[in-house]
Order: structure tokens, then C-alpha cells, then sequence
């Protein structure tokens, strides 16, 4: 079967359970929602395997079967989402593993793909011409941009729309890889740290009651200590690389005029976007749609449509010679909404189990968040928010966290250390893996997609670790000891 037509079948399911056509044992579900958030409290880490199977097919597979994988991918996502599905249906119930599906497609992860697609696509149709040379001062230049646009327009926003002017910059370079790591650490995560916009952490930070400008405020010299040693660092790399290239000159230098930008009506648009996910956190209106007792609430509906309009109207009003010149194509969404499926769907227990807290499987590593005295222990809270958001979504991780912190956003406020540590955890380890944060992967894809090849799950990682884990230590020491 199809690994499109694994995935319908399950919508199917949901969708006649929502119009009571399935027999009633499946449809009632009773209280399906608390059953779902009790459920961590049943299950063994065993269950965590498929994703943790997911993660490494991710890892190896493009290495070990690059033929197999760049046409299965797909199916590879699939296979790991039904292993958790199938066996979860049959120990705990048709019903629940419904619900759950149905909880993940309509309040994640639907969401989730609509954003990324209307940001790749609206950034898509801007195009920056003229003659960026791919000096080091250039491209630290685009980094510092980069890093502070993401937190007015979010990381994803910033990362789609400066990622090929970077790479065209860099196209006559020998050495490129190292250049892309840093946008993918300071652009697509930790340059989104001062606003709820920035990241998705932050924003549900902020709907639960953390006010707008409270990151502005606390996160502020974390973010600029760290990106001030990031950029300095990534200039003397990227200055040694050229030097150790030659410095060469780039063979479209002052042949494309001034710099320009064209498809400046895309900013408009990117603007909309913005104004679109902040009015669904503000405008709270009664109603919504229930299918298989998952509610949507309205503006969430609404949010989804605007941004699918507004990147039809990206598609339509764009030249496509613009798109042309941005070497744009859809290979790297696809590839982004096919893995991150599977991703979400095989997350399930994982976030259940977190959710438990100390009722779940994990209560050790849970437990580690307070002292002896039963205070909070802001280290750990750092780390512990920041290493599980390398690996699951950082956004649900940054809630557990939150919520075992007490959850009281004005006493998190005022005693700010623990919910500094958290945030920053969540937003600054987002950056370890290329599924920490959102626009990481999507990154990657692109970047693949334009000639560029980038290391693998594992190869990236070894960056990371080398590079952003002793910034972290020091972060660690100077905020959060």
C-alpha cells in the first residue's frame, strides 16, 4: 500500500467516525480526551522505539541507501508511523489510537505544514539580485540580519526568505557547508529568542499568559552574548576557508547591477502571514468544527485558510521568472511534510509520557528539575527543556516544562530564572539537530535541493556538539547556574 493511501485510510476512518457511519463502539469514544492524556501514564518507554527508528532511518538511510531512500522516503515515514499505530490500536483500542491521529493531524500538524508551505512559497517569489560576492563580511552580514529579522518574523519566515540570497552569494565558494550550519543556528533558531513570534515555544509561552514583551526584556543578553560569540566565530571560520581558497572573486560580481529586491510584494504577504498566527493566539471566538472529538477552534480555521489564500496569491501575482532565478521548486516541502508525518505521528507517546510527568516512565529524568530542597534547579530545567527539544517538537517540550514548573506565568515572570532556563533551552537547542526546530530541515532540503551537500543527521550533529554545546555550557554558567 501506498504510503499515501496508509494515510488516507486513517483520515477516512476519522472522517466516517465523524458522521457516525462506523458502528458505535468505534464512534462513541466516550471521554476520548482525558483517556488520551492518561495514557501516558500507562506506557513503557518500548513505545518511544519507532520514533526513536524514524530518527535513525532519517540518520543512516540517506547514507547507507541514498538510491532507495531519495525515492522511499515516504514510505519509509509511513512504515515508522503505522509500527506505532498499529500496535498501539491493538493493545489500547481503535478508538484511542483514532483520537490520537486525529489530535496530532488537526492541532499540529496540519497547522505545522500549512506554515511552513505558506512561508516557503510567499519567501519563494522574493528574489535579492545584484552582486552579493560571498566575502566573509557579506555573509556574516546576512547572518546578523537573519538573526535579528526571526524574531519579528519567526525563524521559519526569516530562514525562507534568506536562504538562497545566501546561497547564491556563496555559489562561487569552495567551502559552503559551514556557512548554512550557522544560518541554521542562528537564523532558523536562536535569532527568534526576543518575541513570541520568533519561535513556537515562545508563543505558547505567551497564550498562556507569559506577556509579549517579557522575552524582549530577559532573553535579550543571552541572545546577544551567544550570537555575538556565534558570528564572531563563524567570521574567523569563514575568513580562514576564504583565505584558504584564494579569495576568489565571484564571476557574476557586477554583472547584475545594484542590489534589488524583486517580488517585493511577497513582503506584504509575509507580513500577513505574521499578522495571521499573531491574531490566532489574540482573537479567541466562540465556535470551531469537531471531527472525532478533536475540537478546531475558529481561528485556528481561520488562520490555516488566510495563509493557504495568501500563498495562492504569492503563486499567482509572482513572475515566474522570479521563482526561476530563485531555483525554486517544491521538492523540499514535499520532503519536509512526508518525514515530518511519520515524525509526528510516531512522536505520540514520547510527548504522552512527558506529559505524565512524574506518573510516566520518564518521572527520573522529570524529577531532575528540582533540588533537594524542592527548589528549582535552573540548570537542569536548561538542559533537560533543551536536549529533549533537539529531538521531539520543542514547542510541546517547553510546555511540559512549563507546566511542571507550576505553570503560574506571573510567579514564572517575576522569579524569571526557571522560565529563562526553559525558554532558552527550548529555543537555543532547537538548533542541535536538523528536526529541533521547523525550519532546520526544511534548510537542509533547500540547500541539498541547490547543489550544496550538507551533512548527514549525525555529521550535523557533530557540528552542533563541537560548536554550540560549549556556547551552551558557558550560557549555562553565566545564566542558569
Amino acid at each position: 500500500m501506498r504510503q499515501s493511501s496508509v494515510w488516507f485510510f486513517f483520515l477516512a476512518v476519522l472522517g466516517l467516525g465523524t458522521l457516525g457511519i462506523l458502528p458505535e463502539a468505534w464512534a462513541a469514544g466516550g471521554d476520548l480526551h482525558h483517556a488520551a492524556e492518561e495514557i501516558g501514564k500507562e506506557l513503557s518507554v518500548v513505545w518511544v522505539v519507532p520514533f526513536a527508528c524514524m530518527l535513525l532511518s532519517i540518520a543512516v538511510m540517506p547514507l547507507a541507501v541514498p538510491h532507495f531512500w531519495h525515492h522511499n522516503y515516504g514510505k519509509v515515514s509511513a512504515f515508522w508511523g503505522l509500527a506505532f499505530l498499529v500496535p498501539f490500536a491493538i493493545v489500547h483500542g481503535f478508538e484511542l489510537a483514532a483520537y490520537s491521529v486525529a489530535h496530532t493531524l488537526f492541532l499540529e500538524y496540519i497547522s505545522f505544514i500549512v506554515l511552513l508551505f505558506s512561508l516557503f512559497t510567499i519567501a519563494g517569489g522574493v528574489c535579492l539580485r545584484g552582486s552579493l560576492v560571498g566575502k566573509p563580511q557579506v555573509n556574516t552580514v546576512i547572518l546578523l540580519i537573519g538573526t535579528l529579522l526571526a524574531s519579528w518574523m519567526g525563524t521559519t519566515g526569516a530562514a525562507m526568505l534568506l536562504i538562497r540570497p545566501l546561497m547564491r552569494a556563496i555559489a562561487h565558494r569552495r567551502y559552503k557547508v559551514h556557512t548554512i550550519v550557522f544560518f541554521i543556528f542562528l537564523v532558523a533558531n536562536i535569532g527568534g529568542s526576543l518575541t513570541p513570534l520568533g519561535d513556537p515555544p515562545l508563543f505558547l509561552g505567551f497564550l498562556k499568559g507569559v506577556s509579549f514583551f517579557w522575552t524582549t526584556v530577559h532573553m535579550f543578553v543571552p541572545f546577544a552574548v551567544l550570537s555575538a560569540i556565534l558570528l564572531v566565530l563563524y567570521f574567523a571560520i569563514d575568513t580562514f576557508l576564504f583565505n584558504k581558497e584564494g579569495r576568489p572573486e565571484s564571476p557574476d560580481a557586477g554583472q547584475d547591477g545594484k542590489l534589488r529586491l524583486e517580488g517585493t510584494f511577497n513582503l506584504l504577504l509575509l507580513g500577513g502571514v505574521v499578522a495571521g498566527v499573531l491574531m490566532s493566539g489574540i482573537w479567541k471566538p466562540e465556535g470551531g468544527v469537531t471531527v472525532y472529538h478533536v475540537h478546531i477552534e475558529l481561528q485556528n480555521i481561520v488562520r490555516d485558510v488566510l495563509l493557504l489564500v495568501l500563498a495562492g496569491v504569492s503563486l499567482k501575482v509572482t513572475a515566474p521568472e522570479i521563482r526561476r532565478r530563485n531555483e525554486f521548486d517544491w521538492e523540499p516541502i514535499r520532503e519536509v511534510a512526508k518525514l515530518f508525518a511519520g515524525i509526528f505521528i510516531s512522536m505520540i507517546p514520547a510527548i504522552s509520557i512527558l506529559r505524565a510527568g512524574m506518573d510516566g516512565a520518564l518521572q527520573g529524568l522529570i524529577s531532575m528539575v528540582k533540588t533537594a530542597d524542592g527548589l528549582d534547579n535552573h540548570t537542569m530545567f536548561f538542559w533537560l527543556t533543551g536536549v529533549l527539544s533537539s529531538f521531539l517538537d520543542n514547542a510541546p517540550t517547553y510546555l511540559v516544562f512549563f507546566n511542571t514548573a507550576g505553570g503560574d506565568p506571573q510567579r514564572l515572570m517575576s522569579e524569571v530564572g526557571t522560565l529563562l532556563a526553559i525558554s532558552a533551552g527550548a529555543v537555543f537547542m532547537g538548533a542541535n539537530t536538523y528536526i529541533g526546530n521547523a525550519p532546520n530541515f526544511m534548510v537542509r532540503s533547500i540547500a541539498e535541493s541547490g547543489g550544496i551537500k550538507m551533512p548527514s543527521f549525525f555529521g550535523y550533529m557533530a557540528w552542533s556538539v563541537g560548536i554550540l554545546v560549549p556556547c551552551f555550557l558557558l550560557m549555562n554558567f553565566l545564566f542558569f547556574h
